[in-house]
């Protein structure tokens, strides 16, 4: 095909708005994956995907799939506090808890979703970007302004209580207030990145730039940033990997190109890293 079928990809609106809001999700999630991953809650994006996905499907089993969004983050935040709930109350881990209900979640969606005539487990699990109307997109939008306002009014006791919460506990900060404010944060961004990687693959949106800002910053705000930027970087890649394969025999999915555009981008993190400390 000609160079000017490629451009007619990349300039659709459909691709445009998916960039945007793949791009504004990838942001959202590679910051927030830094406390998580830092404070040793990496898997609940995995947990809380299949959780997602089992509320997609049920919503769609009653014939409320047009409102999927509206039943899956309540549904998504409930469990999500239910998990760090038990985990204080048990003592046991909080992965344990991600293991229970996301294997549940996933069986219920499943089965659920053989039962529910026009809806596709394939595109729950790994995701349809390109199908995004122009109202998800402004939720998307909607959604970096408020956690972008959160993270600047509140950025000091965030890092206090990321880092050692004990301390905050012994001067008086409300400790549990910000763990939860973290957890329905989560919840809500990682409903709406399902949308961008699908329930199977949006932990890698949380997981993978926080590494690879670990690898490259030792100071909080510089993981964030870098976070941020990595993520940013990874979908854009994987994005355009996925639109050049358009002009080939095989498509490949934006969410496994992303997934392996934020590996490879670790990788030279890591490279990079361990070329500085010999140097």
């Amino acid at each position: 095909m000609s160079s000017l079928s490629l451009w007619d990809i990349l300039s659709s609106p459909l691709t445009l708005r998916a960039f945007v809001v793949g791009g504004l999700m990838s942001l959202c999630l590679g910051v927030l994956g830094v406390i998580l991953v830092l404070k040793r809650y990496a898997l609940i994006g995995h947990g809380l995907g299949e959780i997602g996905f089992a509320s997609t499907a049920v919503a769609a089993l009653i014939g409320l799939g047009n409102f999927s969004l509206a039943v899956s983050i309540p549904l998504v935040c409930l469990t999500s506090l239910l998990i760090m709930l038990f985990d204080r109350k048990s003592g046991m881990g909080g992965d344990v808890f991600i293991g229970i209900f996301s294997t549940v979640a996933l069986a219920v969606g499943v089965i659920a979703g053989r039962f529910t005539d026009g809806y596709s487990v394939e595109t729950s699990m790994f995701g349809s970007i390109m199908g995004v109307t122009r109202g998800y997109m402004w939720a998307v939008i909607g959604l970096c302004v408020v956690l972008g306002g959160v993270f600047a009014l509140l950025y000091t006791r965030l890092f206090a209580v990321t880092f050692d919460e004990t301390y905050c506990r012994a001067c008086g900060v409300k400790a549990d207030r910000f763990q939860f404010l973290l957890s329905l944060m989560t919840s809500v961004a990682v409903v709406m990145g399902m949308r961008v990687l699908g329930a199977m693959m949006i932990s890698s949106f949380i997981i993978f730039p926080a590494l690879t800002a670990r690898r490259l910053s030792r100071s909080f705000k510089g993981m964030i940033i870098i976070s941020a930027v990595s993520a940013v970087v990874s979908f854009t890649l994987g994005m355009g990997i996925s639109a050049l394969s358009e002009l080939g025999t095989r498509h490949l999915p934006v969410g496994a190109c992303v997934v392996v555009s934020s590996l490879a981008v670790l990788l030279i993190a890591m490279g990079a890293s361990s070329f500085r400390r010999k140097a």
